[in-house]
């Protein structure tokens, strides 16, 4: 088992050594891309996770009660929350503080959705860069030694390849969970922005 886990290390070593030195911006973007994208499923699943209703949530901010933790960790539970910690007490004034809320909470669910974005964007970019790189130093191959050294040839086209590859491997993917994070966030906003009018309709009727 140890000896496949060091082959697999090696192998991987090998790898980005013949893809050059295009390889690290794009292993760093990867990784942060990731770690990005692991962060918002995450978000958005606590988001989702033991939500509770409009009226639920109506019933909670009349009482002046926060809701139980244990119960309610969704994006309602948060915006009745964040909402009950700056009430003033009057409803003319409570239903712009809603408001604001609502939009605070909105604007929350784009957090890194576009940085995940641009990551996705730039790695073909930098594939693109190492394609340009390797055939380069393939044409300083030729021109210092002509067709005859096979090895020096090989290394530049491989070069060339690699960070195409890699630079659509980071990007595909990372393109596709960019566009699915970004559907849970527009659904999640349309949900809080009813939720929050509902609220505000009801704060200034008993107003």
């Amino acid at each position: 088992m140890i000896q496949v886990f060091q082959g697999f290390i090696c192998s991987i070593e090998d790898y980005l050594s013949a893809g050059g030195a295009v390889m690290i911006p794009l292993v760093g973007i990867s990784v942060l891309m990731w770690t990005l994208i692991i962060n918002r499923i995450f978000f958005f699943r606590r988001m989702y996770w033991k939500n509770m209703g409009p009226k639920k949530a109506l019933r909670y901010i009349r009482e002046g009660r926060f809701p139980d933790t244990q119960r309610y960790r969704g994006a309602t539970a948060m915006l009745v929350t964040d909402f009950l910690r700056r009430r003033s007490g009057r409803p003319d004034i409570d239903r712009f503080i809603l408001d604001e809320t609502v939009m605070v909470l909105v604007s929350s669910m784009d957090r890194y959705l576009d940085v995940i974005g641009l990551l996705a964007g730039i790695a073909p970019l930098l594939g693109l860069l190492g394609t340009v790189i390797g055939m380069i130093t393939t044409f300083d191959v030729i021109s210092f030694f002509g067709t005859g050294n096979a090895k020096a040839l090989a290394s530049g086209i491989s070069e060339a390849l690699i960070t195409t590859q890699t630079g659509l491997l980071v990007a595909i993917p990372g393109l596709y969970m960019s566009n699915f994070l970004n559907r849970r966030a527009e659904i999640l906003k349309q949900r809080i922005s009813s939720t929050g009018m509902y609220l505000s309709r009801c704060i200034l009727a008993s107003g």
